[in-house]
């Protein structure tokens, strides 16, 4: 599903694989997170045949003007997860709101695992 939003231009219109690989370029640019996991048997079988991976691990969902993410991440060793997934929430909610101005409802951080 995409997200449509009308203004004084007309109708914009952002898909969900525009938003997930936003979600995950900025997600791997935060401090302590060192890779996305694919979160089923579906993202890794479609992830062998995708060009770009920042939309690795990352799940979106849209509900008329609000976005729902899940990310599934694995932390660097040694660091605070309260405050590394706390960090990696607001990166996200706001580079998507700044980008889509839509409102991010939620930034779930489901992580896998740590790395050393």
């Amino acid at each position: 599903m995409a997200l449509c939003t009308n203004n004084s231009y007309g109708t914009i219109t952002v898909s969900d694989d525009v938003i997930a690989s936003l979600a995950g370029y900025l997600a791997t640019e935060c401090y302590g997170v060192v890779e996305m996991v694919p979160f089923g048997f579906s993202d890794t079988f479609t992830d062998l045949f995708k060009r770009n991976g920042k939309s690795r691990g990352v799940r979106v969902a849209t509900k008329g003007d609000r976005i729902f993410v899940d990310l599934f991440v694995k932390f660097k060793y040694g660091l605070p997860v309260t405050a590394t997934s706390e960090s990696l929430k607001s990166t996200v909610k706001y580079g998507l709101e700044h980008f889509t101005g839509m409102i991010v409802a939620s930034v779930d951080v489901h992580v896998v695992g740590v790395k050393l």
